[in-house]
């Protein structure tokens, strides 16, 4: 029997375990950087593993764990996401959760869950392996500003002697039992804007008294989407969005000051460092041609995540030995973002989508009320990483 055959057959073993895992995770769930009991948990989970190097928190945050398996040599992480959304669960499930106005939305429940199947797996065989695993429980992957969970990792120091690292995200869009993956680009980066437009309020039946702001914000809300359609290149992917405009208290005055908020994404680095620059041109210069001025506030929040090319072939090559080729599947990126980027901007990794819904998968879509989990991607999960861990640690270059 193969390793990965082996390891998916460890996997099939211990899904009920798994299972009842995520449904206690889903039932007591905690917000970013509030992960307190279910650090605790986690921690127990693996040391009734006989995992001895168990350590609680990231660096000034109480929540996170970081576990290692095995001994001196090369290094590879698994990550997996701890922390929940505030939404009021809607699923009617018999493990919904008691904390009120609290719900796993996301899947971080099915991910803290996978990794601990991949934990056992591997714990069971840490006098084979031929190096370290290290097992990242991250806080905060929803909440990113003012700062994200990966990023508080890395400051602490979790990629120290790493070589390389790999994520996955159960993932409603695409069909149940399918491995999504790329070579390249797979999420988009996500960063805040801010403008405001100071003008010269005054009555709204005398404008010409005015510096008119929301004639001059109109006017930049247009031209906004020029960044898309004529700045970059059409083989690029570029999105700016407005999520929030304010202008005044009264229908009859025209106000002083109208501010505009909105996200900004790209999948390139590059164009990522371009667009302060591009956003605040055209603000300062269309509130010009109004009478106005124009400032911008532009917080960078999440990078693009661009797996690392040998490394996402890697798992893609282990997806395919354990579920079949007709199951793994290269996929277009999409614009929605996750702080698994952060560790790819330090060491080479990949994180891939594990498909969940479709016929016979979730129905409902990720953040929503009535989201729910597809338990069965569970044992595929664990099968997964574990697999790929003892990959990469048997073969080394």
């Amino acid at each position: 029997m193969s390793v990965s055959n082996s390891f998916k057959d460890h996997a099939s073993d211990i899904e009920r375990k798994m299972t009842d895992w995520y449904r206690h995770l889903h039932r007591y769930p905690e917000l970013s950087f509030r992960e307190i009991e279910t650090s605790r948990w986690i921690a127990e989970r693996l040391e009734e593993m006989g995992i001895d190097d168990v350590r609680v928190g990231c660096g000034d945050f109480p929540s996170g764990v970081v576990a290692e398996i095995g001994k001196e040599g090369p290094t590879v992480a698994l990550r997996a996401d701890m922390d929940a959304l505030p939404v009021v669960e809607d699923t009617g499930l018999p493990f919904e959760s008691e904390n009120a106005g609290v719900m796993h939305a996301c899947g971080h429940d099915a991910h803290m869950a996978i990794l601990l199947g991949a934990a056992e797996i591997l714990s069971s065989r840490k006098e084979s392996l031929p190096g370290r695993i290290r097992l990242v429980f991250q806080p905060s992957e929803e909440a990113s500003v003012p700062r994200s969970g990966a990023d508080a990792m890395v400051d602490a120091g979790v990629l120290d002697g790493v070589d390389g690292i790999f994520g996955l995200h159960v993932w409603q869009p695409l069909e149940s039992g399918i491995l999504g993956w790329s070579d390249g680009p797979l999420m988009g980066s996500s960063d805040f804007w801010k403008v405001s437009i100071e003008g010269k309020g005054g009555h709204g039946a005398m404008p010409h008294q005015t510096a008119d702001p929301t004639v001059a914000a109109g006017a930049f809300l247009m031209a906004l989407q020029t960044i898309a359609s004529r700045q970059t290149d059409p083989l690029d992917s570029v999105v700016v969005s407005v999520g929030n405009l304010r202008a005044g208290e009264a229908f009859n005055v025209i106000p002083d000051v109208v501010t505009i908020e909105g996200t900004a994404r790209t999948l390139s680095r590059e164009i990522r460092d371009e667009l302060p620059g591009r956003i605040e041109t055209l603000a300062v210069n269309t509130a010009r041609a109004f009478g106005c001025g124009a400032k911008l506030e532009y917080l960078k929040n999440l990078p693009p995540v661009i797996n690392d090319g040998e490394m996402a072939r890697r798992i893609s090559e282990v997806a395919s030995g354990l579920f079949g080729e007709d199951r793994v599947r290269k996929i277009r990126p999409t614009m929605a973002s996750e702080d698994f980027s952060f560790y790819l901007e330090k060491v080479p990794g990949a994180f891939v989508f594990l498909g969940m819904g479709g016929e016979g998968g979730a129905d409902w879509p990720h953040h929503h009320p009535k989201f729910r989990v597809n338990e069965s991607v569970l044992a595929d999960g664990a099968s997964l990483l574990s697999s790929v861990a003892w990959d990469f640690l048997n073969k080394r270059d």
